[in-house]
């Protein structure tokens, strides 16, 4: 099972979900970590040093910055960018099948977009 970092928008209902549905999963959120109102290329660099998959909303700056990390040679475990539109049961449900069926480090240098069947 892989390990999450809720970044500090995302929608905490769906962290309550997550976790309401499947409570030994390991999902932080940023503002847990002493890394509230950090920026991005901080968060990312937390994530990688935590071997966690960052949860996002954030599709505007994010993907940036976590390309300039693949670029850069440096680590970057995964990003799951979640659209604001897509239904809580939906995010809750894809969130949790990708946690439950990848193997830490199965999606470095990947950045996945939910929902998974546009």
């Amino acid at each position: 099972m892989l390990f999450l970092i809720a970044d500090e928008n995302f929608n905490n209902t769906i962290v309550r979900g997550l976790l309401r549905i499947k409570p030994n999963l390991d999902i932080v959120r940023v503002q847990d970590v002493g890394l509230f109102s950090a920026d991005d290329p901080t968060v990312l660099e937390w994530a990688a040093s935590e071997d966690r998959i960052l949860l996002t909303h954030d599709v505007a700056t994010i993907t940036k910055y976590a390309y300039d990390r693949i670029e850069a040679g440096k680590y970057m475990p995964g990003v799951i960018e979640v659209n604001r539109k897509v239904p809580l049961g939906i995010a809750i449900e894809e969130i949790l099948f990708i946690a439950e069926s990848c193997d830490s480090g199965e999606l470095e240098g990947q950045i996945l977009y939910l929902p998974l069947n546009k």
